[in-house]
Protein backbone atom coordinates (compact mmCIF):
# COMPACT_ATOMS: atom_id res chain seq x y z
CA UNK A 1 0.00 0.00 0.00
CA UNK A 2 1.19 3.36 -1.06
CA UNK A 3 0.39 6.96 -0.24
CA UNK A 4 -0.99 8.64 -3.47
CA UNK A 5 -1.39 11.87 -2.11
CA UNK A 6 -1.30 13.89 2.32
CA UNK A 7 -2.70 17.32 2.51
CA UNK A 8 -3.46 19.68 5.41
CA UNK A 9 -6.71 20.59 5.61
CA UNK A 10 -7.71 24.42 6.76
CA UNK A 11 -8.30 23.26 10.17
CA UNK A 12 -4.97 23.14 11.22
CA UNK A 13 -4.57 19.42 12.87
CA UNK A 14 -6.58 17.86 9.88
CA UNK A 15 -5.31 15.68 7.06
CA UNK A 16 -6.47 14.20 4.56
CA UNK A 17 -4.96 11.12 3.23
CA UNK A 18 -5.63 8.46 -0.56
CA UNK A 19 -4.02 5.35 -0.60
CA UNK A 20 -2.99 3.21 -3.53
CA UNK A 21 -6.37 1.37 -3.00
CA UNK A 22 -8.58 4.16 -4.03
CA UNK A 23 -9.11 5.27 0.00
CA UNK A 24 -9.77 8.86 0.78
CA UNK A 25 -10.21 9.79 4.44
CA UNK A 26 -9.71 12.28 6.69
CA UNK A 27 -8.15 12.10 9.91
CA UNK A 28 -6.78 14.08 13.13
CA UNK A 29 -2.98 13.73 13.71
CA UNK A 30 -3.50 13.77 17.47
CA UNK A 31 -4.93 10.33 17.48
CA UNK A 32 -1.87 8.72 15.64
CA UNK A 33 1.02 6.94 17.26
CA UNK A 34 3.91 10.16 17.62
CA UNK A 35 6.33 7.45 15.97
CA UNK A 36 3.49 7.83 12.31
CA UNK A 37 3.64 11.32 12.67
CA UNK A 38 7.26 11.95 12.74
CA UNK A 39 7.83 9.58 9.91
CA UNK A 40 5.12 10.73 7.65
CA UNK A 41 3.30 13.97 8.76
CA UNK A 42 6.36 16.14 9.31
CA UNK A 43 6.74 16.73 5.27
CA UNK A 44 3.45 15.95 4.13
CA UNK A 45 4.45 17.28 0.64
CA UNK A 46 7.59 14.92 0.44
CA UNK A 47 4.81 11.47 1.57
CA UNK A 48 3.78 11.03 -2.14
CA UNK A 49 4.62 7.50 -3.06
CA UNK A 50 5.51 6.05 -0.03
CA UNK A 51 5.16 2.38 1.33
CA UNK A 52 3.28 1.96 4.68
CA UNK A 53 2.73 -1.37 6.34
CA UNK A 54 -0.45 -2.93 7.07
CA UNK A 55 -0.09 -1.53 10.76
CA UNK A 56 0.60 2.13 9.31
CA UNK A 57 -2.58 1.69 7.34
CA UNK A 58 -4.38 0.31 10.39
CA UNK A 59 -2.95 3.07 12.38
CA UNK A 60 -4.33 6.03 9.70
CA UNK A 61 -7.80 4.50 9.75
CA UNK A 62 -8.00 4.42 13.47
CA UNK A 63 -7.32 7.58 13.43
CA UNK A 64 -10.04 8.79 10.46
CA UNK A 65 -12.51 7.01 13.12
CA UNK A 66 -11.53 8.90 15.71
CA UNK A 67 -12.52 11.81 14.05
CA UNK A 68 -15.73 10.86 12.87
CA UNK A 69 -16.38 9.62 16.41
CA UNK A 70 -15.00 12.90 17.51
CA UNK A 71 -17.43 15.07 15.27
CA UNK A 72 -20.44 12.46 16.61
CA UNK A 73 -19.55 13.55 20.20
CA UNK A 74 -19.76 17.48 19.57
CA UNK A 75 -22.73 16.91 17.74
CA UNK A 76 -24.30 15.30 21.27
CA UNK A 77 -22.22 17.65 22.94
CA UNK A 78 -23.73 20.40 21.47
CA UNK A 79 -27.41 19.24 22.07
CA UNK A 80 -26.68 18.67 25.80
CA UNK A 81 -23.92 18.60 28.51
CA UNK A 82 -22.48 15.34 28.70
CA UNK A 83 -20.86 12.93 30.93
CA UNK A 84 -17.65 10.53 29.92
CA UNK A 85 -19.81 7.16 30.96
CA UNK A 86 -22.93 8.46 28.93
CA UNK A 87 -21.44 9.73 26.39
CA UNK A 88 -18.96 6.79 25.74
CA UNK A 89 -21.85 4.94 25.92
CA UNK A 90 -23.50 6.91 23.34
CA UNK A 91 -20.63 6.37 21.01
CA UNK A 92 -20.47 2.60 21.47
CA UNK A 93 -24.19 2.38 20.19
CA UNK A 94 -23.42 4.05 17.33
CA UNK A 95 -20.46 1.13 16.92
CA UNK A 96 -17.75 2.74 16.84
CA UNK A 97 -15.08 0.47 18.53
CA UNK A 98 -14.04 0.98 22.40
CA UNK A 99 -10.54 2.33 21.57
CA UNK A 100 -11.45 5.14 19.58
CA UNK A 101 -13.94 6.14 22.00
CA UNK A 102 -11.78 6.02 24.73
CA UNK A 103 -9.54 8.50 22.67
CA UNK A 104 -11.96 11.05 21.89
CA UNK A 105 -13.53 10.76 25.46
CA UNK A 106 -9.33 11.21 26.70
CA UNK A 107 -8.48 14.48 24.43
CA UNK A 108 -12.42 16.42 24.70
CA UNK A 109 -11.90 15.77 28.37
CA UNK A 110 -8.26 17.43 27.99
CA UNK A 111 -10.25 20.24 26.02
CA UNK A 112 -12.74 21.25 28.60
CA UNK A 113 -15.67 20.26 26.55
CA UNK A 114 -16.04 17.08 28.80
CA UNK A 115 -16.12 17.63 32.63
CA UNK A 116 -18.06 15.43 34.77
CA UNK A 117 -18.12 17.60 37.84
CA UNK A 118 -19.76 20.23 35.87
CA UNK A 119 -22.18 17.34 34.37
CA UNK A 120 -22.85 16.78 37.92
CA UNK A 121 -23.62 20.24 38.73
CA UNK A 122 -25.42 20.84 36.06
CA UNK A 123 -27.73 18.06 36.18
CA UNK A 124 -28.36 18.20 39.87
CA UNK A 125 -29.24 21.55 39.52
CA UNK A 126 -31.76 20.96 37.19
CA UNK A 127 -33.61 18.22 39.17
CA UNK A 128 -33.48 20.06 42.48
CA UNK A 129 -36.99 21.15 42.32
CA UNK A 130 -38.41 17.28 41.35
CA UNK A 131 -36.06 15.27 43.50
CA UNK A 132 -37.30 13.53 46.47
CA UNK A 133 -34.03 13.24 48.52
CA UNK A 134 -30.37 14.10 48.59
CA UNK A 135 -30.09 9.95 48.42
CA UNK A 136 -32.40 9.33 45.62
CA UNK A 137 -30.24 12.74 43.69
CA UNK A 138 -27.00 10.96 44.82
CA UNK A 139 -27.96 7.36 43.32
CA UNK A 140 -29.39 8.56 39.72
CA UNK A 141 -26.11 10.47 39.28
CA UNK A 142 -24.13 7.48 39.86
CA UNK A 143 -26.14 5.67 38.21
CA UNK A 144 -25.19 7.70 35.40
CA UNK A 145 -21.39 6.59 35.66
CA UNK A 146 -20.61 9.41 38.24
CA UNK A 147 -18.06 8.53 40.74
CA UNK A 148 -19.30 8.48 43.76
CA UNK A 149 -17.24 10.55 45.50
CA UNK A 150 -17.37 13.15 42.55
CA UNK A 151 -21.55 13.22 43.19
CA UNK A 152 -21.05 14.10 46.98
CA UNK A 153 -18.54 16.84 45.58
CA UNK A 154 -21.00 18.16 43.35
CA UNK A 155 -24.07 17.70 45.39
CA UNK A 156 -22.29 19.56 48.52
CA UNK A 157 -21.83 22.32 46.26
CA UNK A 158 -25.19 22.72 45.27
CA UNK A 159 -27.47 21.75 47.99
CA UNK A 160 -26.38 24.52 50.28
CA UNK A 161 -28.56 24.65 53.47
CA UNK A 162 -32.01 26.81 51.90
CA UNK A 163 -32.02 24.25 48.81
CA UNK A 164 -31.34 21.28 51.68
CA UNK A 165 -34.41 22.62 53.91
CA UNK A 166 -36.53 23.38 50.94
CA UNK A 167 -35.96 19.60 49.47
CA UNK A 168 -36.74 17.99 53.02
CA UNK A 169 -39.47 20.31 53.79
CA UNK A 170 -41.12 19.63 50.38
CA UNK A 171 -40.02 15.27 51.20
CA UNK A 172 -41.96 15.52 54.68
CA UNK A 173 -45.26 16.71 52.97
CA UNK A 174 -44.83 14.06 50.42
CA UNK A 175 -44.08 10.87 52.01
CA UNK A 176 -43.99 11.88 55.85
CA UNK A 177 -47.88 11.93 56.31
CA UNK A 178 -48.50 8.75 57.83
CA UNK A 179 -45.86 8.67 60.37
CA UNK A 180 -48.19 9.96 63.18
CA UNK A 181 -47.09 13.09 65.82
CA UNK A 182 -46.00 13.46 69.31
CA UNK A 183 -42.11 11.74 70.01
CA UNK A 184 -42.61 8.37 68.28
CA UNK A 185 -43.84 9.80 64.98
CA UNK A 186 -40.81 12.43 65.49
CA UNK A 187 -38.14 9.65 66.09
CA UNK A 188 -39.73 7.63 62.64
CA UNK A 189 -39.66 11.14 61.22
CA UNK A 190 -36.17 11.50 62.09
CA UNK A 191 -34.65 8.15 61.32
CA UNK A 192 -36.40 8.68 57.40
CA UNK A 193 -34.70 11.87 57.09
CA UNK A 194 -31.50 11.15 57.98
CA UNK A 195 -31.75 7.84 55.90
CA UNK A 196 -32.81 9.74 52.81
CA UNK A 197 -29.40 11.84 53.00
CA UNK A 198 -30.58 14.91 55.01
CA UNK A 199 -27.87 16.21 57.30
CA UNK A 200 -28.55 16.47 60.94
CA UNK A 201 -28.37 20.02 60.98
CA UNK A 202 -31.45 20.18 58.45
CA UNK A 203 -33.25 17.70 59.78
CA UNK A 204 -33.01 19.01 63.74
CA UNK A 205 -33.60 22.87 62.43
CA UNK A 206 -37.06 20.71 60.63
CA UNK A 207 -37.91 19.16 63.99
CA UNK A 208 -37.32 21.78 66.26
CA UNK A 209 -39.34 24.15 63.82
CA UNK A 210 -36.52 26.79 63.42
CA UNK A 211 -37.58 28.16 60.17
Amino acid sequence: MTIVSLKTEPKGELYRIELSDGSLFSFRNCYLPTELFDIHLTNPDTAQGKEITAEEETAFRHASACLRAEKTALRLIARAEQCSLGLARKLEKRKFNKACVNAVISRLSELNLLDDSRFSRLWLESRLRLARSPRRLMSALCGRGIDRDDAETALKAVLDEDAEFSLLTRFVKKYARKLGDGETGNRSLKYLLKSEGFSHAAVQKFLDGDF
